[in-house]
């Protein structure tokens, strides 16, 4: 077996300890690779992938426009593993030579509490996680409000709405809103009330008040999705959005009621989501709904930042 193979095997059988609703450790994609040497002599890897997004692209709302992406190859070593690489990370970035709109980011499982040590210390934060909900989810706040699928009509209404979403988070997490955003975002919903994607909308006296922004997925041996969640339909919950003054009233609990109930229906085995652990709503809300973080996504803003 390569060392590659070797370390994949015993990285599956970590995550299989750390988190049993983790999927199998994934080959990382192809580009720059690492290498790390513990002080016992045991070797660690890893894959940089840089990206660069352009002007205009629905990336770039809630990513840096050049992101640096690690992708560790650790097997059993944990936190020590981490360690070393992102020692050696460093050593990669310097020579990059970042620009001020730029990140560094690991995606790592959020309940290996030995990796978040080094993390921490090379100056990473935890802006986003990656949170699922297997079980039965909370009941709805039975609050009077009108709950419907949105149709391409509601084009303007549901265009709102996910501004004001992308206005708050940009404030406590990975969004960023940048002046193209309206037209960016616009383009994006238009497609997918197009294509049929459900997007629920809430009103209360024919009034919106809220949206949930939902589509199906297939966690099919293979995809990118396979590498973070269990084989099967998922529902992802894209954007959901409150009304400022229609906060706190069940709103959001209303419109989740509908999608966990509706997503289900469609086959989907169980739902996930990212949100900002910084945001002091999002926070408190989603884990109420019965989601539990399953993947961390680690970022350092901007990437020469990291230490």
């Amino acid at each position: 077996m390569s060392v590659a193979g070797a370390l994949l095997q015993a990285q599956t059988t970590r995550f299989e300890q750390v988190d049993p609703l983790l999927p199998a450790a994934a080959a990382p994609p192809d580009g720059d690779v690492l290498t790390a040497a513990l002080p016992d002599g045991e070797r660690v890897a890893g894959v940089v992938v840089r990206n660069r997004y352009e002007a205009g692209t629905a990336p770039t709302l809630w990513s840096s426009r050049e992101a640096w992406e690690l992708h560790p190859l650790l097997g059993a070593t944990g936190g020590a593993g981490m360690e070393a690489l992102l020692r050696e990370l460093h050593r990669v970035l310097e020579r990059g030579a970042p620009g001020a709109d730029s990140a560094c980011l690991v995606t790592w499982p959020s309940r290996d509490a030995e990796a978040s040590k080094p993390l921490l210390a090379h100056g990473f934060a935890p802006l986003s996680s990656m949170a699922v909900c297997v079980g039965r989810p909370t009941p709805g706040a039975g609050a009077e409000l009108a709950v419907r699928l949105a149709s391409e009509r509601d084009l303007d209404v549901a265009l709102e709405l996910e501004l004001a979403e992308l206005a708050y988070s940009a404030l406590v997490g990975a969004a960023v809103a940048r002046p193209d955003a309206r037209a960016v975002k616009r383009a994006a919903l238009a497609r997918h009330l197009e294509q049929g994607d459900p997007v629920w909308v809430a009103e209360r006296e024919g009034v919106p008040v809220g949206l949930a922004h939902c589509r199906l997925v297939d966690a099919d041996p293979g995809s990118v999705t396979a590498t973070r969640l269990p084989a099967g339909r998922w529902g992802y919950v894209n954007c959901v959005s409150v009304r400022p003054e229609a906060r706190g009233t069940g709103v959001g609990r209303s419109l989740m009621a509908v999608a966990h109930r509706e997503l289900a229906r469609l086959g989907a085995i169980g739902t996930f989501l990212y949100y900002n652990p910084p945001n002091p709503l999002a926070s408190v809300f989603w884990p109420r709904q019965g989601y539990r973080p399953l993947w961390t996504i680690w970022e350092v803003r901007p990437a020469g930042a990291l230490r």
